[in-house]
């Protein structure tokens, strides 16, 4: 090959590269283009369902009051003698509300020495018997109680010729007919026991105390609130309501007996009536009900049923959130093109691990990121798919807790003390007494609580409201019960 034509092959094998390496650049160029264009896209229609979701959870503090003024249900407990810390003796408390229940005895010793000394023992449900006859679980229950009984040590003492006094806390939908009688209108909570249902519970449990040989009078039948708002009452007397949010809802408080439309009796010697209010079925157009919510009732077990309930407590708050990351998934390919399939799954994602990825203050949302792999299977999350999972976690709380201090504003609005005395007198101190696992774990709930309760009430009627933990006191609020109402209330 001669000089020339060598050289034309070099600049034709050269403008062929040049021509490749450019179509090349193009092609990267292009691909750049078509992915930051889709990168852009899925940004839209993120920032789209974002914004949807942050007007449907939309709570402004005008909608919070036409709730409170359209919430109360009175449901009267029949619990007129709240404990006063006068009450001294033994008296024992059984407390079913669900796959446990517990036994608990307590010596009360008067104003003075109070509590002198309390035990209880906590005891597993089989499943079958959850499913089972009315007769078994009654018969289980009440040997569990029995063998309780046995174990009595010589710190307790019962007064020669008296019968053992029980107070019972039975969290299940209930009719009330007295202090110490009810029937069962409905079993929850993954209870379906034959035999129960219109049956006077109270019944139930001392027909198998007697089949047991175990000598012991119910003297008052509470849900847990109730037996809350009594534990509450005898350790802070200015205690006017109870408040649980935990996996379910509700809330009681006492009302003067002359205010109570429902009243016909002789008023009780108090004046007083505790109101047993079952807020978690209060629904009302004026809630603001989301597709998530609605797709979530409507598969539910209960559809229609305990709306309130469904926004505001643990057993369903983790589950909203799921189904806001779902639609994430969905239409705008929040974990990738492939929705992750353990992000289907109904409940997978519960609210105590919501709580942890909305708790998550480090500065890469490492907590958040391994959350996600273990809930939702995806092993590598960015930053930005991380942040919107925080602020979707923020959105749900914030909702359910604004609306939970609607709930109690509606409460103090009812008694009277959501405002200043118009006479010039000042306001009495007022506490709320708050239980469940919602309110005492769930920082950032439980402070928005707080907050949307001061909104509410304005600052300086909030000032005279405490909010006040009583962890775990409906167990032993049963045991105040049935002394407060005990059959020798009047010898002592």
């Amino acid at each position: 090959m001669g000089k020339a034509a060598a050289v034309g092959t070099a600049v034709v094998v050269c403008a062929a590269v040049g021509v490749a390496v450019g179509v090349a650049r193009r092609r990267r160029r292009r691909e750049a283009e078509l992915q930051g264009s889709a990168e852009a896209d899925r940004k839209r229609r993120a920032a789209a369902v974002i914004e949807e979701v942050e007007r449907s959870l939309s709570t402004p503090t005008a909608l919070l009051r036409s709730i409170a003024d359209a919430m109360l249900k009175m449901l009267i407990s029949y619990v007129d003698n709240l404990p006063t810390g006068d009450e001294h003796g033994l008296y024992y408390a059984l407390d079913l509300g669900g796959t446990n229940f517990r036994v608990l005895r307590v010596q009360l010793g008067g104003r003075e020495k109070r509590v002198v000394k309390q035990q209880y023992e906590e005891v597993s449900i089989p499943p079958h018997l959850m499913v089972g006859s009315s007769m078994e679980l009654f018969d289980f229950i009440a040997a569990a109680l029995a063998k309780f009984v046995d174990t009595e040590g010589e710190d307790f003492h019962l007064p020669e010729g008296r019968q053992r006094e029980l107070g019972f806390t039975f969290s299940f939908p209930v009719n009330q007919t007295s202090i110490s009688s009810g029937t069962l209108i409905k079993w929850t909570k993954g209870f379906s026991v034959n035999g129960t249902v219109g049956a006077d519970v109270v019944s139930e449990l001392s027909k198998a105390m007697e089949r047991q040989g175990l000598d012991m009078k119910v003297t008052a039948l509470v849900n847990d609130t109730v037996g809350t708002l009594a534990g509450g009452r005898y350790m802070d007397n200015d205690v006017v309501a109870a408040v649980i949010l935990g996996t379910g809802t509700n809330a009681a408080y006492v009302e003067h007996a002359n205010a109570i439309p429902k009243w016909t009796g002789l008023l009780p010697k108090s004046g007083n009536m505790v109101i047993n209010t079952e807020w978690g079925s209060f629904k009302s157009d004026k809630l603001p009900l989301s597709e998530y919510d609605k797709a979530m009732d409507f598969e539910s077990l209960n559809p229609g049923e305990q709306i309130y309930e469904k926004m505001i407590s643990g057993m369903y708050l983790g589950e909203i959130v799921r189904r806001i990351l779902l639609k994430l998934a969905h239409d705008a390919s929040l974990f990738g093109d492939v929705v992750p399939s353990k992000l289907e799954q109904p409940f997978v994602l519960r609210t105590p691990d919501m709580s942890a990825m909305h708790h998550d203050s480090s500065h890469d949302l490492k907590i958040l990121g391994a959350k996600l792999k273990d809930i939702v299977g995806v092993a590598d999350t960015s930053l930005e798919v991380r942040y919107i999972t925080r602020h979707i976690c923020d959105l749900v709380a914030e909702r359910g807790a604004r609306l939970a201090a609607a709930g109690i504003y509606s409460i103090l609005k009812k008694i009277g003390r959501d405002k200043v005395p118009s006479n010039g007198s000042k306001m009495p101190r007022t506490v709320i007494a708050l239980d469940g696992g919602l309110y005492e774990h769930y920082k950032k709930f439980s402070s928005c609580v707080e907050t949307t309760l001061t909104d509410l009430l304005g600052e300086e009627a909030s000032s005279s409201v405490v909010a006040k933990l009583a962890n775990d006191g409906s167990g032993i609020g049963a045991a105040l019960l049935a002394a407060s109402h005990s059959q020798y209330a009047d010898v002592d």
